[in-house]
């Protein structure tokens, strides 16, 4: 059926603002990075960053020393036991997230906003501590507004009540049905502050996701989207839904705007975009990935299934627990991965390569990205670029990318104009056009 309306045709408005209807998802660890976040932001639209492991990210941006730091701090905790008493200095993680934002921030330009969003199943061995922090901080920073996704702590609100910008920003929650945002919104009632937004996240997406191992293959975003706008016309809420996950062109967003949505949240083309926190390497496996590379598997210690490319070295990875380093998801001292490699080191302790089948260590295989995470369209990126003369792919700017959703029509993909430069570059490195 012809659809020749465009994203553009439609308003996101959020309060008293008006914005594109585009939304782009919050990748970590610092994969939507400052430059792609600011650069949606400037287009119109709402660009989120990330606040997972930002310790490690602020080291790397700007040469601080926190993950140097608690890793001396937790010298005493080496070793595959409990770790129990190992918790992060709760004045670092806010320092680390207040730079971060500040810096972002200090460098938005354009119409749009930049949000954060905040992964609550980050415990850090001691989750409503370390999380009042994250969300302080992030307030005090100057952030324009937080996505509450991957636990939704019905507390989270309550963390920011006295704040004095608790009002002034944007909160919203990523919830993946109408029973998990019913409940957010009666366990926080108390604080007298609904959410600004609430996105929801279909069984398409990238990443963890909010149902069951086998139960996000049963689900479909159009039929979580209609129960969601179905309950808040029922409670007689006027919040503004943004539907995400397997949104691959304007014309799939399109829909759903029609279907009453008041915007889009998109992250897999973005994952290939030049400004991408992601190594070149790996974008070209993304765009050269086949449907059948896209799996969803348990192997994340946060207990949520998780999709992802099934060549990615993290999957089967026998490293040894990061713990005193990272241990962003430690819980009570332990997690699923540490427990795992403990106990297969005591079933054979004269193995010095113990095989960990089931789980993997999060922390340091997303810092060193070699967890490829992606959405259930990925093997479809190759539609969305041109392949240069040395076989490579071209990364296409965050611009081309959000112009493309905003104007294209009937489910059509506008193709980037290669740079002169960057093709000849491409020849001069010899090797033939590899077949497509």
């Amino acid at each position: 059926m012809t659809n020749t309306l465009t994203m553009n045709d439609f308003r996101l408005t959020l309060g008293s603002t008006e914005l594109k209807p585009l939304v782009l998802g919050g990748m970590g660890v610092n994969i939507s990075t400052k430059d792609l976040a600011l650069e949606v932001a400037r287009l119109g639209g709402i660009g989120h960053v990330s606040d997972a492991m930002l310790p490690e990210v602020a080291d790397r941006l700007f040469h601080t020393g926190f993950t140097a730091a608690k890793a001396k701090a937790s010298k005493a905790f080496a070793g595959l036991g409990s770790k129990l008493g190992m918790t992060f200095d709760i004045q670092a993680v806010a320092s680390a997230t207040r730079r971060y934002v500040e810096d972002v921030m200090s460098a938005k330009k354009g119409e749009g906003l930049v949000f954060i969003n905040v992964m609550e199943k980050l415990c850090m061995n001691d989750a409503l501590s370390t999380l009042k922090a994250r969300l302080t901080a992030a307030l005090d920073g100057g952030i324009d507004g937080i996505s509450l996704s991957a636990g939704l702590h019905t507390s989270s609100f309550a963390m920011m009540a006295d704040h004095p910008r608790f009002h002034d920003a944007k909160l919203g929650i990523v919830v993946s049905s109408a029973r998990a945002l019913n409940i957010f919104l009666r366990r926080t009632a108390k604080t007298g502050r609904l959410p600004d937004f609430v996105v929801v996240e279909g069984p398409l997406a990238g990443g963890h996701l909010g149902f069951g191992l086998t139960s996000w293959a049963e689900s479909n975003l159009g039929t979580i989207v209609d129960e969601v706008l179905d309950f808040l016309k029922a409670q007689k809420l006027s919040i503004p839904v943004i539907a995400g996950g397997g949104v691959f062109t304007g014309t799939d967003g399109v829909r759903l705007l029609q279907r009453g949505c008041a915007g889009v949240q998109v992250a897999t083309r973005f994952t290939v975009a030049k400004e991408s926190g992601l190594p070149h390497d790996v974008k070209q496996r993304y765009f050269n990935a086949e449907a059948a590379d896209v799996v969803v598997n348990g192997i994340s210690p946060t207990g949520y299934p998780m999709r992802m490319l099934q060549q990615s070295p993290a999957i089967g990875s026998n490293v040894k627990p990061q713990c005193e380093a990272y241990g962003y998801l430690l819980e009570r001292g332990d997690c699923s991965y540490l427990k795992s490699y403990r106990e297969a080191v005591e079933a054979n302790p004269d193995d010095k390569a113990p095989s960990i089948e089931g789980k993997t260590c999060l922390c340091y295989q997303m810092r060193n990205y070699k967890l490829w995470t992606c959405g259930a369209t990925t093997s479809r990126l190759k539609e969305t670029s041109v392949r240069l003369p040395d076989g490579t792919w071209y990364e296409p700017p965050a611009e081309h990318i959000v112009n493309d959703y905003l104007h294209s029509k009937n489910d059509e993909i506008l193709l980037p104009e290669v740079p002169a430069s960057v093709e000849s570059s491409a020849a001069h490195e010899g090797g033939p056009l590899a077949a497509s």
